[in-house]
């Protein structure tokens, strides 16, 4: 899967992984794809929730070495 943006937010913890993603998201265009990358273990819950609280799509997630990758469509 391809994405327009990524945010690289290994070593954070929560809620900034989160955070990052909503400033970013705001920037971006309505359909287009953000790659976060993360090492925080709450972001595979945190992540998800953000997402059906805001309206986006979580796409999904995969582990990328020692981060997890998710996939943001912007509503």
């Amino acid at each position: 899967m391809t994405w327009d943006d990524e945010i690289d937010a290994s070593g954070l913890l929560c809620p900034l992984p989160v955070l990052k993603a909503r400033k970013r998201l705001r920037q971006m265009g309505p359909g287009e794809v953000l790659r976060l990358l993360s090492t925080d273990p709450a972001a595979v819950i945190d992540v998800p929730h953000f997402c059906n609280e805001s309206g986006h799509e979580f796409i999904g997630m995969q582990d990328v070495g020692d981060a997890t990758e998710y996939l943001i469509r912007r509503s």
